[in-house]
């Protein structure tokens, strides 16, 4: 019989799972609210209500080669840092290649996903959807999955706040941002040093007559651009990640540390922040330290009051005639078309089995796919967490019991508080390598490094010493890919192409294994330092 699987949302996750449910003969119908593919990634002008929106210039933040499907390699010439317009044209690219759009069902809106009565039996639910019409339609799934992401309500603390209702300039969050240009010779103060408030700072800063970054905590700024100017992720491979999982948290945060004092001084720059270098999500940014260095980025403490159109921190400074504040200060996610008792969310936290099944069902077939934070990229997390959630949906793969199920998640919810700061920031954290293995175990798809040594040196040595790839989960198991080992071996020729925008006299360096050798050095020394 035909398993019919509703996918909520169109985005990243939301396309992985269309592409995942087709490879596993299932039946996908995909519902999105709006009428395009992309999610968080497509740029419009004006936000929608409970949508993820980003401003024009935004570039990922993860590199080209970390951030792909497993099986559709981001082309050569793309830059390896993305423009959101050129990761929208990917997405199309990778919707295009494998047929995924005509399983969409653009403008339609998901108002309820409920059990039927038989579910204990049958595993069945029913959803009710809306077209832009106001047609309302009732349809039966053997499963669902969702991915709709986390940055779907804003999270403004105003309460937090004294005299912001009276403030005499303009407030708005982050997602309302758009471009600098009406901000030209304006005072502007950013609350928040997360990747969009440092962002978005020194954006404004180019053009306002002065602008203050506010921060509770500081923060620790790495940089994008790694040893040798590699991209910071591609130095994070199978060899250092077991180097620094055998290394004491507290060593391991010095010696980045360290490395990070030696790029500029936190504590000089203000910005040293009480925790630890890996208590935090970090923040990547190649051009704050620029900006506070030439004055047109001043780092303030929290905000005490508002008064007029003044801002007061709590070191008893002020600044008169402020015109413009941006809450850069997060989101809150919830699943408003599902009752509570199926998941319950509170502080930002959903007890999910290893982040994706919710544990106390009595049939396996609701997953959430894309509900986490990496250390890393989310596109081949979401695509590894598609391929065990439909494996389990066709009884290919069985969940263990309820206690087990319970017990991984208090176990996870205990790691993460002993590790991070506490903040609705820190409720979905995990790390690339440990979280894409820990699935791909399950899936039957983890890389054996030693057997690759043993039968393929050459492609073993590029999976231990060089970067963890998503291709690296396509080569054995189910939805082994052909393609794998020949992308594995010419990533390095994707990161440099294009960049060889200029004949040089200087022989080229082929970038092969030789480079993956070199690059455990490298790597060690950049990931001990510079963590990721």
């Amino acid at each position: 019989a035909e398993v019919h699987v509703a996918i909520i949302g169109a985005g990243s996750s939301g396309l992985a799972c269309i592409k995942t449910c087709l490879d596993e003969g299932l039946e996908p119908v995909c519902f999105e609210s709006s009428d395009d593919i992309g999610g968080l990634w497509r740029f419009k002008e004006n936000p929608e209500p409970d949508r993820a929106s980003i401003y024009h210039s935004v570039i990922i933040n993860t590199s080209k080669e970390m951030m792909c499907f497993s099986d559709f390699p981001i082309p050569g010439h793309f830059p390896n840092y993305m423009h959101n317009s050129l990761i929208m044209e990917y997405f199309r690219m990778y919707a295009d290649h494998f047929q995924l759009t005509r399983h969409i069902r653009f403008n339609t809106k998901v108002l309820q996903v409920k059990q039927r009565s038989d579910f204990s039996h049958s595993g069945q639910w029913d959803v009710e959807t809306e077209n832009k019409d106001g047609k309302k339609e009732r349809h039966i799934f053997d499963a669902v999955m969702i991915c709709i992401g986390h940055h779907c309500h804003p999270n403004m603390p105003l309460q937090d706040f004294p005299g912001i209702h009276s403030f005499k300039g303009k407030y708005f969050h982050s997602r309302d941002y758009k471009t600098p240009e009406e901000w030209r010779d304006k005072k502007v103060v950013v609350i928040g040093i997360g990747n969009s408030g440092g962002d978005i700072a020194v954006e404004l800063s180019r053009v306002t007559k002065q602008l203050y970054l506010s921060t509770r905590r500081g923060a620790w700024v790495l940089n994008r651009v790694s040893h040798n100017g590699i991209p910071l992720d591609l130095t994070f491979s199978r060899a250092v990640n077991f180097v620094l999982n055998a290394i004491p948290f507290g060593l391991y945060c010095s010696l980045g540390e360290r490395q990070l004092n030696q790029r500029f001084n936190h504590s000089l720059y203000n910005l040293k922040p009480k925790h630890r270098l890996f208590s935090q999500h970090p923040t990547l940014n190649d051009e704050l330290p620029n900006r506070i260095l030439s004055g047109t980025v001043q780092v303030k403490p929290n905000i005490r009051k508002f008064e007029g159109s003044s801002v007061e921190f709590e070191d008893g400074s002020v600044v008169e005639d402020v015109d413009l504040v941006v809450f850069a200060t997060g989101y809150r996610f919830s699943f408003p078309f599902l009752a509570s008792h199926v998941i319950s969310v509170s502080g930002n936290q959903a007890p999910l089995f290893k982040y994706v099944f919710p544990p106390e069902l009595d049939r396996p077939t609701l997953a959430v796919i894309g509900l986490v934070q990496p250390l890393g990229a989310i596109m081949p997390i979401s695509e590894m967490q598609a391929r065990w959630a439909t494996r389990v949906f066709k009884g290919c793969n069985k969940l263990p019991s309820v206690a087990a199920m319970l017990k991984d998640v208090q176990c996870k919810q205990d790691t993460m508080a002993a590790r991070y700061v506490t903040s609705q920031r820190h409720t979905i954290q995990v790390d690339y390598i440990s979280y894409m293995d820990e699935i791909a175990e399950l899936v039957g798809v983890k890389p054996s490094v030693p057997r690759l040594l043993l039968m393929d040196p050459r492609l073993g040595l590029s999976v231990m010493l060089g970067p963890c790839t998503p291709y690296q989960y396509r080569l054995r198991g189910p939805g082994k890919w052909a393609g794998a080992r020949q992308a594995i071996l010419t990533q390095w020729e994707r990161v440099t192409q294009p960049m060889q925008t200029r004949p040089c006299d200087q022989p080229q360096c082929k970038c092969s294994f030789v480079t993956d050798y070199d690059f455990i050095i490298h790597g060690l020394f950049a990931s001990m330092c510079l963590g990721f």
